[in-house]
């Protein structure tokens, strides 16, 4: 720790010697009277070249005058403020060299004089790793754009959309290798985005494989009697490219809850007759001998966002039948109540931990007894969000191999 001739013992109490952060200790007027190693070494500075120096000297010249703007108003009005507080910070080093930094305040008082503490943090890699996420992240918004269009030509162009599947593929291959870098330098994002990588490698390599060995073995059979052959491959490749719009489905709702695009529109509809088209479509999704057990008590309209409790109920029945074996029942309970839709969606499936309770309705997170089950992990997340949007609460009850229970509680909405 180096100080100034007029520091006493309290203010050099106030700095580590061995602090790996950068502390700088100021005066009310601004002036260094207290610099450590590990911020002689940030700014690359000798000690005797900053001592009693003004702080801006540490700041690019076209902050200063904010700067000191800032500086008298904290010293009218000193509070600590924590890393960051909102702001793109930068700071200079002796050679002129600009650098992105994160900023803590403290404040002290001795003998009717304030004494600011400023805590620094060179935040260079982590802005370049932020970078290289957005860039990633527009990377794979347009593979999946381009996915979701050629698919409507899926029918027509199968050679063709075979051939862009596999540059996608690449592509997707290279983006992960490029998420897995970034992982290794953005530590506070390391756990969602190694979920992230985990799932896409599994769940879009699978279908896409499908999809491509079938066209391949489609120009095969040519013969008029092999027709048989070549709709067996077509209905392969149509429940892959299925189900790859089911995972860009998942992809597409979380951006755009993520941006704000979906709101609740409220409208008044038949719970009957709504449940009947929700279970007429699930039922194409059922495993052999599994059934849906519905029941509903209440009044027969409803005010909410018909949409969004669709989508709701889909992902649930949909989790549910999923994660039951063959030959189970699914219940589906709805009652209108005081109100409130109190629904409930329970299965005999496999169950989840206690360990992993608190975690699902986390995005891209997935149980441990579900690695091997189809999914992105966004399930739970998205209904999360859907019933937040409908002001309502939900709830989840599950023990391992004995079935799963999720209750969801909604008000009714004005129209």
């Amino acid at each position: 720790m180096y100080a100034s001739e007029n520091a006493d013992e309290g203010q050099v109490s106030a700095l580590f010697e061995y602090a790996t952060e950068g502390i700088i200790l100021t005066n009310e007027k601004g002036e260094i009277i207290l610099i450590n190693p590990a911020a002689l070494k940030l700014f690359d500075y000798e000690k005797e070249e900053l001592l009693n120096m003004p702080i801006e000297t540490l700041i690019p010249g076209r902050f200063h005058h904010a700067h000191l703007q800032d500086r008298d108003a904290f010293n009218r009005q000193p509070a600590n403020r924590t890393m960051g507080h909102g702001r793109n910070l930068f700071a200079k080093t002796k050679s002129g060299r600009e650098f992105p930094v994160e900023v803590s305040l403290s404040y002290y008082r001795q003998q009717d004089a304030l004494f600011v503490i400023a805590f620094i943090i060179d935040i260079t890699q982590r802005k370049e790793s932020e970078q290289r996420m957005l860039d990633q992240r527009a990377q794979l918004e347009k593979i999946t754009a381009d996915m979701r269009k050629l698919n409507a030509e899926l029918e027509m162009k199968v050679e063709q959309r075979t051939r862009i599947l596999q540059e996608a593929l690449k592509e997707l291959e290279k983006s992960q290798r490029e998420v897995s870098e970034a992982l290794n330098k953005e530590k506070e994002l390391s756990e969602i985005k190694s979920r992230f990588v985990s799932m896409a490698s599994h769940e879009f390599r699978t279908p896409l494989s499908t999809v491509l060995s079938s066209a391949a073995l489609i120009s095969r059979y040519t013969k008029e009697d092999e027709q048989d052959k070549r709709d067996k491959h077509i209905k392969r490749i149509k429940d892959s490219v299925k189900h790859l719009n089911e995972l860009l489905e998942d992809f597409l709702s979380l951006g755009k809850l993520d941006e704000g695009r979906i709101k609740a529109e409220t409208c008044t509809f038949n719970v009957k007759e709504f449940l009947e088209e929700v279970i007429d479509e699930m039922k194409s999704m059922l495993k052999e001998g599994q059934s849906i057990d519905q029941q509903y008590t209440g009044a027969n309209e409803f005010d909410t966002d018909k949409r969004l409790l669709k989508n709701i109920l889909i992902n649930l029945l949909g989790n549910a039948i999923k994660f039951s074996a063959e030959g189970a029942v699914i219940s589906l309970v709805i009652q209108e109540q005081n109100d409130h839709l109190l629904l409930s969606v329970k299965d005999e499936g496999v169950g989840i931990s206690e360990e992993d309770q608190q975690h699902l309705f986390s995005s891209f997170f997935r149980g441990k007894n579900a690695v091997n089950i189809e999914g992105t992990g966004l399930g739970l997340h998205i209904v999360r969000r859907y019933v937040d949007l409908l002001k309502g609460s939900i709830q989840l009850e599950s023990k391992l191999n004995s079935g799963t229970t999720v209750s969801v509680r909604l008000p009714l909405l004005s129209v």
